[in-house]
C-alpha cells in the first residue's frame, strides 16, 4: 500500500469520510475543523512520527467556540490566508519525517489579546456572581 492510500484510510478512519483525491482540502472539503483538525494532526504526527516543530496551526485551521475578544482583536487564523492541508501533503511529510510548509512572512502578536478579553469577562462574571451571593446571604 502506498503512503497516499495509507493517509486516505487514516483520514477515513478518523472522520468517516474518504478523501476522493490526494488534493482534497481536509479542512474545507472533509469538514475536519477546529478541535477535530488539531486532534487529527496530533494523531497523525504521533502515528507516523512526523516532526511538527515548524507547524503553524493558524495557517491551516480555526478554533472552536465563540469569542467576544475575537470581535475586537482577530485571532491568529483570521490574520493570515489559510493554507490547505491535503492527503498528499501528509503522505509526503511521512517520507521526510518533517512538516515542511513554506509559510509566507506574517506578523502575529505574541500576546493573544482576544483571549485576555475573554478571560477578563469570565473573571468579571465570577466576581459579579460572588458579590451577588454575598449580598443575598448578608441581607
Amino acid at each position: 500500500m502506498s503512503w497516499i492510500d495509507e493517509i486516505r484510510n487514516f483520514l477515513e478512519d478518523y472522520s468517516g469520510v474518504y478523501p476522493n483525491s490526494p488534493d482534497t482540502d481536509i479542512f474545507k472539503d472533509m469538514g475536519i475543523v477546529g478541535d477535530d483538525f488539531h486532534e487529527m494532526i496530533e494523531e497523525y504526527s504521533k502515528k507516523y512520527q512526523v516532526d511538527m516543530s515548524d507547524y503553524l496551526w493558524y495557517f491551516h485551521a480555526n478554533e472552536e467556540g465563540e469569542s467576544i475578544g475575537g470581535s475586537f482583536f482577530k485571532p491568529p487564523y483570521e490574520r493570515v490566508k489559510r493554507i490547505p492541508v491535503t492527503p498528499q501533503m501528509l503522505a509526503d511529510f511521512i517520507l521526510t519525517k518533517k512538516w515542511k510548509v513554506e509559510y509566507p512572512k506574517h506578523d502575529i502578536p505574541k500576546q493573544r489579546t482576544d483571549l485576555l478579553i475573554n478571560k477578563a469577562i469570565i473573571i468579571a462574571v465570577i466576581i459579579g456572581i460572588a458579590v451577588l451571593l454575598v449580598y443575598k446571604l448578608t441581607r
